[in-house]
């Protein structure tokens, strides 16, 4: 068997396994045939993509100790993979965009401005992410790098609060969770409330470093809306 198709039959092992969290540093340890493999997870249901980009962004942050070059290379076959030029539907590449950037703070300085750019709807030529099913893994990914390093994240905040109103419902719900990420707003209130009231019950997919769950776009609206109103008392 050859080490690619070795490393994969490992890796699906192991995050077929409840303790997959616990046995994360046996795929880091792989190095970069760990990490290759992993693409190959992506694409899989919820828990499994999820699972594998957390993995995939603490793999890479241990490469890019070691092996910074290596470690670029590998976000830039993410970016590669978000470009419509590559033929690609970049299903879970959000997700493990925004795992090695939370995970590597190096990482995030070079490359979180492009993270950010898919959410981004600009005039003439832009990043922006124009599948909307993919966009909603844009922002999942965006709120992940604001948990992680709010001080990077900041600077999306704008483009957030433009996401209340995204033409896509899940993807309106995703910015609130995003949004809730970051340093409270005062002048973000208004939105987050007549989206929390816009009776929107579309559920968000959402991963919380260990388990998948759902929560609807009032929900989530509602959530960033208490939380600023509750650092204002």
């Amino acid at each position: 068997m050859s080490r690619a198709r070795l490393a994969k039959k490992m890796i699906a092992e192991l995050l077929a396994s409840p303790a997959w969290r616990e046995r994360a540093d046996e795929i880091i340890a792989m190095g970069l045939a760990g990490v290759n493999a992993l693409f190959s997870f992506l694409p899989k249901d919820a828990l499994t993509k999820h699972s594998a980009a957390l993995c995939m962004g603490r793999a890479v942050a241990a490469l890019a100790q070691g092996e910074p070059e290596a470690a670029r290379n590998i976000v830039r076959r993410l970016m590669w993979h978000m470009n419509e030029d590559s033929g690609n539907i970049g299903w879970g590449i959000p997700e493990a965009f925004g795992e090695i950037l939370a995970a590597s703070e190096v990482l995030a300085e070079q490359y979180g401005n492009i993270l950010i750019s898919y959410i981004m709807r600009l005039p003439g030529a832009d990043n922006y992410c124009d599948n909307a099913l993919l966009r909603r893994s844009c922002y999942w990914a965006v709120g992940r790098l604001a948990e992680a390093r709010p001080g990077l994240a900041h600077k999306a905040r704008p483009w957030l609060a433009r996401g209340l109103e995204d033409e896509d419902v899940v993807c309106r719900g995703m910015a609130a969770w995003a949004l809730a990420r970051l340093k409270p707003d005062i002048m973000l209130m208004p939105a987050l409330r007549r989206l929390a009231e816009a009776g929107h019950p579309e559920p968000c997919v959402l991963f919380d470093g260990e388990n998948v769950f759902e929560r609807s776009v009032n929900a989530l609206a509602r959530e960033a809306f208490e939380k600023i109103q509750d650092s204002s008392l």
